[in-house]
């Protein structure tokens, strides 16, 4: 994935009255931190955290600021605070990232070769219990996307997160490989009448005995 280049400016104060003014210039305030330097305080321009802030790969992408004293500082994003009202980024936190250390990261899912599902074709419905899934990489190794083949899937057909095809260098944590990540789920019409079915085949026996 290629880096996002971000451009900052130090926060001469900090604090919510920094904060208001920050925003009400363009700017949004952020935090920095992680790795053997100090937490820094910073301010990048909202347009251009909003061309981001909304993208599914938003948590995952490698974000370089410029700008500063320390140049080269590569960065994932931690955490971010919207708005209640407009849903706009009002603070993000940052945490530096060096090559060679491995991070947790959610990166979204890609689901592939629908038509190849056999329980699709016939009219069922892919029921996505999550669109993101949570690996651990090296920050040079974050996919874009990972991607899950539904050929072959049928009605009840269930895909577990230890069932994905990782990218090499990239691994799941313990506690996720278990998770159910998706399902082919037959369609109402059909359950319907396997329901009546099974009802009309049971009177049949209990009129037979």
């Amino acid at each position: 994935m290629a880096t996002v280049i971000l451009e900052a400016k130090a926060r001469d104060r900090i604090g919510t009255g920094a904060a208001r003014s920050d925003r009400r210039s363009g700017y949004i305030p952020c935090s920095i931190y992680g790795g053997t330097k100090a937490p820094e305080s910073v301010r990048v321009l909202q347009d251009l955290v909003n061309r981001y802030a909304h993208k599914s790969n938003f948590f995952s992408t490698v974000f370089e600021i410029t700008g500063l004293e320390e140049k080269g500082q590569k960065l994932i994003v931690k955490d971010v605070q919207f708005h209640p009202v407009t849903d706009q980024p009002i603070h993000v936190d940052f945490l530096r990232v060096g090559k060679g250390s491995k991070v947790a990261v959610r990166i979204p899912l890609a689901f592939i070769n629908e038509q190849f599902s056999p329980g699709l074709k016939l009219g069922g419905v892919l029921n996505a219990i999550v669109h993101e899934i949570d690996v651990i990489c090296d920050p040079d190794s974050i996919p874009e996307k990972i991607e899950i083949d539904l050929t072959g899937f049928d009605f009840h057909h269930t895909v577990h997160a230890r069932d994905v095809k990782l990218p090499d260098d990239v691994n799941l944590p313990i506690s996720c490989k278990n998770f159910t990540i998706a399902t082919v789920v037959a369609p109402t019409i059909m359950k319907k009448e396997a329901t009546e079915e099974e009802t009309a085949a049971a009177a049949q026996t209990t009129t037979a005995s």
